[in-house]
């Protein structure tokens, strides 16, 4: 996930700052950044969420970084 990478590295945050937000190890976002595991659907709504992104900008579908509207329940 080399934009997962990119969103961090803009931010100015480790991946420790990452993990820590989403309660994981370390270990395991850099998993997520090096496409090792596959990041749950909850995991990638939360990563949308902090980085003002899509799921889709996030898994490469898209190129757009706008995020969608977000629903009003969200």
């Amino acid at each position: 996930m080399i934009r997962l990478k990119d969103l961090r590295e803009d931010r100015d945050l480790s991946q420790n700052d990452i993990a820590r937000m989403l309660n994981i190890s370390q270990t395991n976002y850099s998993k997520y950044e090096l496409n090792k595991i596959n990041i749950p659907l909850e995991t990638l709504k939360k990563l949308a969420f902090f980085f003002d992104t899509s799921i889709d900008y996030i898994l490469g579908i898209t190129n757009v970084i706008t995020p969608y509207p977000r629903a009003k329940n969200n």
